[in-house]
C-alpha cells in the first residue's frame, strides 16, 4: 500500500493518465482522418469525456503532493470516467438494437459558454450516424471498447482513490 501511496503521489502516475488521455484523442483522430470513419455526436462527447480525464492528469500533474489538487485530479477523473461509460454503453444499446425512434443528433448539445465544435470542427463536429458500426477489432466494436476502456479508468481510479486521498507521509 505504500508504494501504491507513493506513486499516487508521484507526477509519473498522473502522467501515465494524461499521456493515455492524450493517446485515446490521438487514435480517434487517426480513426476519423487517416481511417475515413465519420465520428457520430456520441463518439464526440466520449472524445469530450476522454479529454476530461486529460484535463485530470494535469490537474494531477501540477502538484501531485498537494492533497487538494489530487482530490480535484480524482474527481475529474471520475466524472469523466463515468460519464463516458455511460456514453459508451449508450452508444453500444444503439448499434446494438437500432431503433427508427432512437436517434442521436446531428450537432452536440454543448453549453452555450463551451462551443467545443464551432471553437475546433475539425476535432468536436460530428459527421457520421450513431447506428453505424464502421469498424471491428477481434469481433469488438469501438462503443464496445470504449466501455472496456472506461471500465479500466474507473477501475483505476477505484484502486488509486485511497491511496490519492492519504496525505503524505
Amino acid at each position: 500500500m505504500i508504494s501504491l501511496q507513493k506513486f499516487a503521489h508521484s507526477r509519473i502516475s498522473w502522467l501515465v493518465l494524461l499521456l493515455s488521455a492524450v493517446t485515446l484523442e490521438l487514435s480517434a483522430l487517426f480513426f476519423q482522418y487517416g481511417m475515413k470513419l465519420d465520428p457520430c455526436v456520441m463518439c464526440i462527447y466520449q472524445r469530450v469525456a476522454v479529454l476530461g480525464l486529460g484535463m485530470a492528469g494535469i490537474v494531477g500533474l501540477i502538484a501531485p503532493s498537494f492533497r487538494p489538487l489530487r482530490i480535484v485530479a480524482a474527481a475529474i477523473w471520475g466524472v469523466s470516467a463515468v460519464w463516458g461509460l455511460k456514453l459508451a454503453i449508450g452508444l453500444n444499446q444503439l448499434q446494438q438494437d437500432p431503433s427508427p425512434f432512437a436517434t442521436c443528433s446531428f450537432t452536440p448539445d454543448f453549453p452555450k459558454w463551451f462551443q467545443l465544435h464551432d471553437w475546433l470542427p475539425s476535432m468536436f463536429m460530428p459527421t457520421g450516424m450513431c447506428s453505424d458500426i464502421p469498424w471491428t477489432f477481434l469481433s469488438i466494436t469501438m462503443a464496445q471498447w470504449m466501455i472496456v476502456i472506461f471500465a479500466t479508468y474507473l477501475f483505476a481510479l477505484a484502486l488509486y482513490i485511497w491511496p490519492i486521498l492519504r496525505r503524505a507521509k
